[in-house]
């Protein structure tokens, strides 16, 4: 799988074996076969042994196959990781991190999973849930706690419960915890994805949202359902437009360039370093995605 593009994340119940079996064709950049909110407890062991039976096999086509195992609290996650870690699984998406130390012992388990079956250091890729106060004050050392750490994820539903708040749709009660995942995943060069959107009813709601979470610096979605996922491919990735004017941009820069100029006029605006880079950014963007595509 890419480890560069993740616009969108699916869950996919692991209990619910029509569920996986609808999978196998989902346009999902990542698929995460969930064994925490979607199963109830007494279900859980019947979860992670379908689980085990059926990703061996599982068609990847390209996507990235994650399982989103239980938090620590439950005493679960080592009994998941020790059923499911094979070449099969490309990564875990963890659910209740509070601290560094937390990647850290995951990280430490894999390591052993790996070594003992065979597999290459760092096979297992993490993607991390922010989804309470104490992780949200931690989100740096928690990006980069472990080079296996590919993006975080916002749960915007646990956040709300731990500041004492009901989730909105507005987001307002989300922003502090969306900004600080942002900031602290890109400057720990990893892929921020935003928390759920999960009013089925209302999809204008959520092609609005997705907008706005694009501009301010996610680079994916975490999807309930099939239907959301090809709003999210689209939004997550840069329009003709965003491509032919960072080609313009980074020619206009060349040809400045090639004459001493430091800053060139493009369209009456002044074109400098920083909108260089933005617009580079937006190529490798692009081409990222169109490698990832090509390889399905």
């Amino acid at each position: 799988m890419s480890t560069t593009v993740m616009r969108s994340m699916l869950s996919v119940p692991g209990i619910r074996e029509r569920f996986i079996e609808k999978a196998r064709d989902a346009a999902a950049d990542v698929l995460c076969f969930d064994l925490e909110d979607s199963v109830a407890w007494d279900d859980k062991p019947a979860a992670r042994r379908l689980l085990a039976e059926t990703l061996p096999d599982f068609p990847a086509k390209g996507r990235g196959v994650f399982v989103r195992t239980n938090g620590y609290d439950t005493g679960l996650i080592e009994q998941e990781l020790d059923a499911l870690v094979g070449p099969w699984l490309h990564g875990i998406n963890v659910s209740k991190v509070e601290s560094p130390r937390d990647i850290q012992r995951l990280d430490d388990y894999l390591t052993m999973l790996e070594r003992t079956r065979g597999l290459p250091d760092g096979h297992t890729a993490i993607v991390s849930w922010i989804e309470n106060a104490a992780a949200v004050v931690n989100a740096y050392e928690i990006c980069t706690a472990s080079p296996r750490l590919l993006g975080i994820c916002v749960g915007g539903e646990d956040y709300a419960v731990s500041i004492g708040v009901r989730r909105t749709k507005g987001g307002a009660e989300l922003a502090l915890a969306r900004q600080t995942a942002i900031n602290a995943a890109h400057a720990a060069g990893i892929i921020p994805l935003d928390t759920p959107w999960t009013d089925l009813t209302d999809p204008q709601g959520y092609e609005d949202e997705l907008a706005r979470m694009r501009e301010i610096g996610f680079r994916g979605k975490f999807c309930i359902h099939p239907d959301q996922l090809a709003p999210a491919n689209r939004v997550f990735s840069p329009a003709e437009s965003d491509i032919e004017w960072a080609q313009r941009v980074v020619d206009a820069y060349e040809q400045g360039a090639a004459q001493n100029l430091g800053a060139v006029a493009l369209d009456g605006q002044m074109i400098d370093k920083p909108v260089l880079e933005q617009a580079q950014n937006m190529l490798e963007w692009s081409a990222q995605i169109a490698e990832m595509e090509a390889a399905r």
